[in-house]
């Protein structure tokens, strides 16, 4: 298994390069911030590892709203974010990406301050402005690009013969009919009109750390819970003394704004989103925000990492990657379907995790208990997040036209096709999903 690991290069923007950074960022799309595979500048077609990819000019809008909380907005510069999920180690990526869009790259950076002198080491400028985040999700660790464009041809091409099948032969004989499929399946590859490859082995490095991330988070809280019993009381106090004090912003986002946001939306059955947005003042806030990332990137990697992020089955990506030190976050995701019917999945199906992870940010809807309404009200929730919302100047996706669940699907064809179903219902099923 090749396992995903997630990228975000970011630098400051100088201010008076900024409208020609946008401007060549914008040379690189074919529909409003929807990216040309081929462009010149960064040919994100021609890599083979990389599932996702965008392009983001990360700014502060919405800055002044920490005001309301009595404290000085913290300076914030404009800076460009390159960020991508690829398979396999970022190394190497960096390498093919200094070979392959080296040029292009420097074109863009170069608008950036602290870029003077890079081109020496490019591959280690990116490196060293590489930001780990704090959580990366994944939808199914291990499903690779070139899996999931194999298995997307191994479904067209058994619908294909299915159809054909139908039409010449007794279909109510599920054993015959998956022999002629399988049969298709191999004259196809021995003609090499279709590949599946075998699965690569897991590097042991990636295995190792896994391991002790699942066994030394839980041995960690084990032995602080003395302390958490101890400060339990004070914790439940301060919090909802913070909950019922704390300002409210209810503020309707600028129509036009939400117009540009929505015009980069739609270009294909998958989106891309992003919100940047200060943290509520105070130590307390900061701590139980970054304790509860700790949380959220546990269950991402052991236990919501096989298809499903709670209920939802149609994020791709997703990540939370604090910044400012440790005053800001910005999250990142990639999902399918509209922009509302992913709002609408969040607080109707997992809303108090919604509050958890986002009740910390400035404008965020008041909670109570920490995990009780919030998201649950539903326009205040809408309004907050679309004014802290980004758009992506540029955004790319190896697989268009393929959503989260059909590649499932995909994979679960394939299974069928290595291993026969046991009995006569699971053929039937396995025949369904062609």
């Amino acid at each position: 298994m090749t396992p995903q690991s997630a990228f975000m290069i970011v630098a400051p923007v100088r201010e008076e390069s900024l409208d020609v950074l946008k401007q060549r960022l914008a040379g690189m799309n074919q529909a409003p911030a929807f990216a040309d595979p081929d462009n010149d500048l960064i040919p994100f077609g021609q890599f083979d590892r990389l599932h996702t990819a965008r392009l983001v000019i990360i700014d502060a809008p919405m800055r002044e709203e920490i005001r309301a909380f009595g404290v000085e907005p913290r300076p914030w510069q404009p800076s460009l974010a390159f960020m991508g999920d690829i398979d396999g180690e970022l190394d190497s990526f960096f390498a093919e990406l200094v070979e392959r869009a080296g040029d292009g790259l420097k074109q863009l950076f170069q608008q950036c301050e602290g870029f003077a002198g890079a081109e020496a080491d490019f591959a280690l400028w990116l490196k060293n402005h590489n930001i780990k985040p704090a959580v990366n999700y994944v939808n199914t660790v291990g499903r690779t690009v070139k899996q999931i464009r194999e298995e997307a041809a191994l479904h067209g091409c058994l619908a294909e013969r299915l159809t054909q099948l139908t039409e010449s032969m007794d279909v109510s004989d599920t054993y015959e009919l998956r022999q002629q499929l399988l049969s298709h399946v191999e004259w196809e590859r021995h003609h090499g009109r279709l590949t599946l490859s075998k699965e690569e082995a897991t590097p042991f490095s990636w295995r190792l750390r896994k391991l002790l991330h699942l066994i030394g988070i839980p041995i960690v809280l084990l032995g602080l819970t003395p302390l958490f019993l101890l400060i339990a009381p004070w914790f439940i106090l301060r919090l909802r003394q913070l909950e019922t004090s704390d300002p409210e912003l209810f503020v309707r986002p600028d129509r036009d704004y939400v117009l540009a946001l929505a015009a980069q939306e739609e270009h294909d059955v998958t989106n891309q989103y992003n919100v940047f947005g200060d943290l509520k003042p105070g130590l307390f806030r900061r701590w139980t925000f970054l304790f509860i990332l700790v949380l959220i990137e546990y269950f991402a990697r052991h236990v919501y990492s096989r298809g499903f992020l709670s209920r939802i089955r149609t994020i791709h990506f997703a990540r939370w990657v604090v910044m400012d030190d440790q005053h800001r976050v910005f999250f990142a995701s990639t999902y399918d379907g509209s922009h509302e019917s992913y709002m609408d999945d969040f607080i109707n199906k997992v809303g108090w995790g919604l509050n958890l992870s986002f009740s910390h940010g400035v404008g965020y809807p008041t909670t109570s208990w920490l995990i009780k309404q919030g998201a649950n009200r539903e326009l205040p929730f809408k309004y907050t997040q679309r004014r802290h919302q980004l758009g992506s100047e540029v955004w790319y996706k190896a697989y268009p036209g393929l959503t989260a669940v059909e590649m499932q699907r995909n994979s679960r064809i394939r299974e069928g096709i290595d291993n026969r179903p046991e009995t006569r219902e699971a053929m039937r099923e396995w025949l369904g999903l062609i």
